[in-house]
């Protein structure tokens, strides 16, 4: 038993402090950041290449503006916009929406083309749905009613008795919250249950004698596996809907302004489940694969989601408005596409609900019944107030729309045939399945480095005119691109749920960069085999 009781290589000593588990793990703010752990290699690393985007992003600029090439003016003018944006958007030297709003504001000041024309695309219904769906997602946060449904999994029968169910039930949940609530948010609001059981884990380990009394906590690969469970369930379940994740709407934007095909909720839902039913699988076979739990039988965590609960009580009216006002929004998002499985979507009366219940409408109808439904009637207080609804992600809903501006401008400009005519010259890439692998390799590389949404708005604009330029249907390599963005595993600064999951001292980094690269390879390939399979059943294109 001496082995087992110190498998971290030393020996048990009587005279060994013990470790206080609540304080090594809650004792201390939530999340610590990358200076807080003591290493400087990503901070290095993030303040270097922010100072290389001061520089990088005007030279760039500059250069091509003035280089001779055979372009139309505008067309070069737009050109250096762009990449200097996309410098600015990759090195982040100041907040990204900032960097799009330069950019549009340069096209305008350059001449390119009036500013009515230029910021027309910003009224895309889409910009809506954003802003909905943003403070939906609020309200489901201050009231307690995602909190609510991960208590209600983690405590279904059996789940809390085992270390791989426990896991994997709070994978499902980071799954389908994330699929209507930022990935960030889900993964912030589930963390401290989350140090709450792995705390729990820790005193059961500790209390069998299977770790030294001394040990770390914070170096456990049940732990590891835990919060990578949190981190990538995210990104997974990001996929599942539009509103899931930023890149999934600037994606389904682009893709709309370029070719004129409108993707609804439930084409994206039918392509999107099984992509992300395959990956989920994928997740749980490689977070146990690398990360292997050191107990598998476990006590007391049952008991203490019961106890949190039972702090919940009774759904409050706040949460019953909060959950009437969601329904309402999915419900009515889902109609047009249960109209077009009944009479056809070439049919007429497809066509007049698709144009009633256009997402973005219905997406602040229903958050506005969050400022309609009152709590306490006759305090006339409503379910959110604005103060509530301002703290909403505005910076996303800029991108968004400078994203699209430049998608318009792409094309209205000829721009963006000139792109794809000498991208496939150049690169010989002719055929659907090459693009399609191409464009998901970028917007892995580009997202690993970067912001997934900065991936989005820089490779989709790339592969639609680089798919047209070789003749073959751009929308199937343009969602790869798209689905590929979401898919930034390997660092903290991947993505913000990376970070947060890091910043616990929990997640050691050589742990994450195996996790991370064993998923990121298997995703690709998984995007790869069923993307263009998934838009053909779904009907897009």
């Amino acid at each position: 038993m001496a082995s087992k009781a110190a498998p971290r290589g030393g020996t048990e000593s009587a005279d060994a402090p013990r470790t206080d588990v609540d304080q090594a793990l809650l004792g201390g703010s939530t999340y610590r950041s990358l200076t807080e752990l003591g290493s400087g290699a990503e901070e290095k690393f993030e303040k270097g290449r922010r100072l290389v985007g001061w520089f990088l992003a005007p030279l760039v600029s500059v250069v091509f503006y003035f280089l001779p090439f055979d372009m139309a003016r505008d067309q070069q003018t737009l050109a250096a916009v762009l990449l200097g944006v996309v410098v600015l958007w990759i090195c982040e030297p100041i907040p990204i929406p900032v960097g799009g709003l330069i950019g549009v504001g340069a096209v305008v000041v350059l001449g390119v083309a009036p500013p009515d024309d230029v910021l027309g695309p910003f009224g895309s219904s889409t910009v809506f749905t954003f802003i909905g769906a943003f403070i939906l997602a609020q309200a489901m946060l201050k009231h307690g009613v995602a909190q609510r449904v991960a208590y209600f999994v983690l405590g279904l029968p059996g789940v809390g008795k085992s270390t791989v169910r426990t896991i994997v039930a709070f994978g499902v949940i980071t799954c389908l919250l994330s699929a209507f609530i930022s990935n960030t948010a889900t993964v912030a609001m589930l963390m401290p249950t989350a140090l709450g059981i792995l705390a729990v884990i820790a005193k059961l380990l500790q209390d069998q004698g299977k770790v030294r009394p001394d040990f770390d906590p914070l170096r456990l690969r049940v732990g590891a596996a835990l919060m990578l469970m949190l981190a990538y369930g995210a990104s997974v379940g990001g996929l599942l809907t539009p509103v899931g994740s930023p890149p999934n709407l600037i994606g389904r934007g682009l893709i709309e302004e370029a070719t004129g095909e409108r993707i609804s909720f439930g084409q994206w839902m039918l392509m999107a489940f099984p992509i992300c039913a395959i990956m989920f699988v994928v997740l749980v076979i490689v977070l146990f694969l690398v990360n292997k739990p050191e107990i598998r039988r476990i006590e007391g965590v049952e008991e203490y989601i019961r106890d949190k609960r039972a702090e919940q009580g009774p759904m409050s009216r706040a949460e019953k408005n909060t959950v009437i006002a969601f329904l309402f929004t999915v419900t009515f998002w889902l109609v047009p596409a249960a109209v077009g499985l009944i009479a056809g979507t070439d049919s007429a009366t497809y066509a007049t609900v698709s144009d009633r219940l256009d997402e973005g409408v219905v997406a602040v109808i229903g958050a506005s019944l969050l400022f309609i439904l009152p709590i306490n009637w006759k305090k006339q207080e409503p379910t959110l107030t604005w103060k509530d609804a301002a703290k909403i992600d505005w910076g996303t809903i800029l991108l968004f729309g400078t994203g699209i501006i430049f998608g318009a401008m792409l094309s209205s400009t000829g721009l963006a045939k000139t792109i794809g005519d000498g991208a496939s010259d150049t690169l010989g890439i002719t055929s659907l399945f090459a693009i399609t692998a191409f464009a998901v390799v970028l917007s892995i590389m580009i997202s690993e480095t970067t912001s997934n949404t900065a991936s989005a708005a820089v490779v989709v604009p790339i592969i639609i005119p680089l798919a047209v330029g070789a003749g073959v249907d751009p929308i199937v390599p343009a969602m790869a691109a798209t689905f590929a963005a979401s898919f930034g595993f390997m660092l903290p600064v991947s993505t913000p749920q990376n970070a947060i999951v890091y910043g616990t001292g929990a997640v050691p980094m050589t742990r994450m960069i195996r996790s991370g690269i064993s998923f990121d390879l298997i995703g690709a390939v998984v995007i790869m085999s069923l993307i263009g399979v998934m838009v053909g059943v779904a009907g897009i294109g």
